[in-house]
């Protein structure tokens, strides 16, 4: 849809570019035709740059609005399961009750790994973050399936895109135990998505382990909660590394790697760092009082978003989730629990944090969460990687087919040397 263009005046010329209106959100100005007549646009960071149309997935931060496909996430961590919002994200509509059944028969039957794999874990040091070890073995993917290189083929690019939602949870499980030096513990077929990841997680050769519906519920919400979130840093590299039609293994790898960053993917990590700092709950009026001082460099971790200005529309979902967990095992007297609850009550009653709008976000209530579910922190990033995967898929396969598809090629304002003229060494 195109309303009227803008216009652009400079140097004494007149430039019309055309303004594009989506389905929902603001109106976008075309600046293609910059680069014709001599400019380019200065955006560090994107941050007022439509880098890409996309069908996916929509969020409103003003207005505190998360939706995939259309649907409120609200609806989807309600009614529906991971698998299921998967398949929505990839297919743009629902499925019925047997493309379901298909859908999650698929992604079952083909969790495990190649057996050659297994050499590649033990070349790590025992101590690798599970992170460095998910980013290499999903690039090392693309030399176990070298077909998977032909992304024009739709058939090998579906292939590619079921292998990757399937091995991902058995690759970060798998990380997990080879740094824990316990052995690797395969997937089962009659398990579902989550409650199968806890099962490689936590058993043992000598010890099953069965999770409780209510866990395995609680981290399949965490899996939906986020599944996507529009163009964001890992997304916009999944995207960038494969405009180029690189192998969609080596894309989700390079997603993950650019998650990795503590600026992206570690904030509820940084959440239990936090509460293990402040220690007592005694001491938690100290710290709420040294956040409100902007001399202090101290800031609550957990608490608003760079995007949602109002509540995280996760978060409330994120916050039932906690309590069911909480009451399934017993933890509401756990010292670091009672801690970050007494926080969340300060947080949402202080008249500073109501002004700032700083309401408690996911990640608040996730990494408690998944320290209850006996989650270290150490895999809290590669979790999110785990749960991200499927939004990076679509993301990945909506770019390849899009008409007029173009290798990503941003410019840049040069601010080094003007030409000078090379010198011998001698003359320097």
């Amino acid at each position: 849809m195109t309303t009227p263009n803008a216009t652009l005046q400079i140097d004494g010329q007149t430039i019309e570019l055309p303004t594009l209106k989506g389905a929902l959100g603001p109106a976008v100005i075309d600046t293609r035709a910059l680069g014709n007549q001599g400019y380019f646009t200065y955006d560090p960071g994107f941050l007022s740059t439509a880098s890409c149309s996309s069908s996916i997935t929509y969020i409103d931060g003003d207005a505190g609005l998360l939706y995939y496909r259309g649907y409120p996430i609200e609806q989807l961590a309600e009614r529906s399961d991971f698998l299921e919002t998967a398949y929505l994200l990839w297919n743009g509509e629902l499925p019925n009750a047997g493309q379901k059944q298909e859908f999650d028969a698929l992604v079952s039957h083909h969790s495990m790994l190649h057996d050659q794999m297994l050499s590649l874990f033990k070349g790590f040091r025992r101590d690798a973050h599970p992170m460095a070890v998910m980013v290499s073995i999903l690039g090392a993917m693309a030399a176990f399936y070298p077909e998977s290189s032909d992304v024009a083929d739709p058939r090998q690019r579906e292939i590619s895109m079921f292998r990757l939602l399937a091995k991902v949870p058995t690759v970060a499980a798998w990380s997990y135990k080879y740094n824990k030096g316990e052995p690797f513990i395969y997937p089962r077929n009659d398990q579902g998505y989550a409650a199968n990841f806890l099962h490689m997680l936590h058993a043992t050769p000598c010890e099953s382990y069965e999770p409780s519906p209510v866990l395995a519920r609680a981290l399949d919400r965490i899996f939906i909660l986020h599944a996507d979130h529009e163009q964001n840093a890992s997304t916009s590299t999944v995207r960038m590394a494969g405009s180029s039609y690189a192998n969609p293994f080596a894309c989700i790898a390079a997603g993950t790697a650019c998650l990795w960053g503590p600026l992206h993917g570690g904030a509820n990590e940084s959440v239990l760092a936090m509460l293990a700092q402040i220690g007592d709950a005694a001491r938690i009026g100290e710290f709420v009082n040294r956040a409100k001082d902007k001399t202090s460099g101290f800031r609550l971790m957990g608490f608003g978003h760079r995007i949602y200005k109002n509540m995280d529309p996760r978060a409330a979902i994120m916050r039932q989730t906690c309590y069911e967990v909480l009451d399934e095992l017993g933890l509401h007297d756990d010292p670091l629990f009672k801690m970050a609850l007494k926080l969340e009550q300060i947080a949402l009653e202080d008249d500073y944090f109501i002004k700032k709008k700083l309401y408690p976000n996911v990640d608040f209530y996730s990494g408690i969460v998944l320290r209850a579910l006996g989650i270290p922190t150490s895999m809290f990033t590669a979790i999110f990687a785990l749960a991200r995967t499927a939004g990076w898929i679509a993301q990945w396969n909506e770019m390849i087919v899009s008409p007029g598809h173009k290798i990503a090629r941003p410019r840049q304002l040069y601010t080094g040397p003007q030409r000078r003229e090379f010198a011998p060494v001698n003359e320097r």
